[in-house]
């Protein structure tokens, strides 16, 4: 899952805006120790990411189980096939747009208020998830993407805003907000998902004289009602929040100033019109809009944007020898981040349906959701976490380098589902599989995230140049957002092959990539070496 240490959406702009506006943090706040040692601030973002996460987690942990749901039982009755199209192109847009939201806020909105429109919006999109509409279910769906590329980036940024450069006690305060992410993670769908697919509540809302399949929407609601939790204690907490994220970051320069202002018009204007254009074309019959037909566009787009970014990075963005070596290795590792990604995000699509249709909901006597599994991975990453920190000061000079990290990281996603082939056999001959086999998996998943998601956000910052350094956090953003798209056309082939191959095939070639990652680490060593 996402939820990771969120070291991708949350740190990514966190870290780049440590370097950028961190240093103009005055020490306000460096006499509060109000929250563990740490300015009241940080309990105020802390739980604000916590109820984000809650609310995402909840939904996205109920997801696709509701797309593939048949009508009769208060689904929306989609085939795999759409299903997945669907799922990838929202968890890549979720990703995608926290690089505009990054920039309104640096240059209009600034990080607060930025945070607290977006979570309006994601509450409103949660709300019309909850009502029983197709019409409803995709703008949910769209206001969530939107409202998450607004609060993402930008609560994460405050975060770093709360402390002077030179206050040690940043570090643990981004420890101890990352502990706020996986909590609400964790805790999410085991509530929604309870509320969602548990016979006992659906027990309770046909008390009520209504629909028992209705308990999906009230899932889908339970999670708009975490999002108004945490824009509720945000606002009573504003105060505490100094004047970090307050103003935006407007240049002094007024010819960029009105380069941004043309940049914000034509952004706003070009969405509109295009907007307009396809709603035009798909009223009028000429080119109806299909889920399937909107992520192979976006896939298009995807892959057009990387190699045109990739060939920058590599070809035209270096003004020196130095700078290309430096950017060839950044390429190296978001290429292996792309493959990482595509496979650990099937958690929320293939793992989940594997889950549902052919895993047993049961252990030790005692039945749960299928959506609860959802949870493991926020579980490992709260007790490991801790544990790889120590790992890598322990190892000290013999600390991997970061390709080795990668290619382990690679290795252990595809090992988990490799894990799965036998039980994916035995599921095939109706056999339903222990939900150990899938604890094991996410186990696997967790430890190649710990030794790649957080590696590669220190590594974009150590291997970009200073003058690139948005550039870069924003190609790794890329990364992330095309992995979640392939991730989510992969689940859409569940019925398409025996599981076992689809398993294997997945798993194969992450493993593939890893060890192809393995035999780049001495020349990408030498490399680094070089830049020196």
């Amino acid at each position: 899952m996402a939820n990771r240490f969120d070291a991708t959406a949350g740190t990514a702009t966190a870290v780049v805006d440590q370097q950028r506006a961190g240093a103009e943090a005055a020490p306000r706040l460096a006499a509060d120790r109000r929250f563990f040692g740490h300015p009241r601030g940080l309990a105020t973002l802390f739980f604000t990411e916590l109820w984000e996460r809650f609310s995402y987690y909840g939904m996205r942990a109920i997801l696709i189980l509701f797309m593939t749901t048949s009508a009769a039982q208060g689904g929306l009755g989609f085939d795999v096939s759409r299903a997945g199209a669907i799922y990838g192109t929202y968890v890549s847009l979720v990703y995608l747009l926290s690089l505009p939201g990054g920039w309104l806020a640096d240059r209009f909105l600034g990080q607060r208020r930025a945070v607290l429109y977006g979570g309006i919006i994601i509450m409103l999109g949660h709300v019309c998830l909850a009502l029983p509409s197709l019409t409803t279910f995709f703008l949910g769906l769209g206001l969530i993407v939107v409202g998450t590329g607004l609060l993402k980036p930008n609560v994460s940024a405050m975060v770093g805003q709360l402390y002077a450069p030179d206050d040690t006690r940043r570090d643990a305060a981004f420890s101890i907000f990352y502990m706020g992410i996986n909590l609400g993670a964790f805790i999410a769908p085991l509530i929604v998902g309870w509320v969602a697919q548990s016979e006992a509540f659906r027990g309770t809302v046909a008390g009520l004289g209504l629909t028992p399949s209705s308990a999906w929407h009230f899932g889908f609601g339970l999670a708009a009602l975490g999002m108004l939790v945490g824009i509720v204690q945000y606002l009573q907490g504003w105060k505490h929040l100094g004047d970090a994220g307050l103003h935006p970051n407007v240049p002094d320069d007024p010819a960029r100033r009105a380069a941004d202002r043309r940049t914000l018009r034509l952004g706003a204007g070009a969405t509109i019109v295009v907007a307009l254009l396809l709603g035009a074309l798909h009223s009028s019959g000429v080119m109806p809009l299909t889920p399937e037909g909107v992520a192979n566009a976006l896939g298009a787009v995807l892959l057009v944007t990387t190699v045109v970014v990739l060939a920058y990075l590599v070809g035209v963005a270096p003004a020196s020898g130095a700078e290309r070596r430096g950017l060839l290795i950044v390429t190296l590792l978001v290429l292996a981040s792309v493959v990482f990604w595509s496979v650990f995000e099937q958690a929320g699509s293939t793992l989940n349906l594997f889950a549902e249709r052919d895993t047993r909901t049961e252990l030790l006597g005692f039945d749960f959701p299928a959506s609860w599994l959802q949870s493991v991975n926020a579980m490992f990453l709260i007790l490991l976490a801790p544990v790889f920190a120590w790992i890598w000061i322990r190892l000290g000079r013999r600390d991997p380098s970061s390709p080795a990290k990668f290619s382990l990281g690679l290795v252990f996603v595809g090992l988990g589902f490799v894990l799965l082939v036998p039980p994916a056999r035995d599921a095939m001959a109706g056999e339903k599989a222990s939900p150990l086999w899938l604890v094991g998996t996410y186990l696997c998943h967790t430890i190649g995230e710990l030794l790649l998601s957080p590696v590669g956000l220190s590594a974009m910052t150590k291997l970009a140049p200073a003058r690139l350094i948005g550039f870069v956090m924003g190609v790794w953003f890329l990364s992330i957002s095309v992995g979640n798209y392939v991730g989510g056309r992969v689940a859409g082939l569940y019925e398409s092959f025996s599981l076992p191959t689809l398993f294997g095939v997945v798993g194969g070639v992450a493993v593939g990539a890893g060890l192809l990652m393995a035999l780049m680490v001495k020349p990408a060593a030498r490399i680094a070496g070089s830049t020196d």
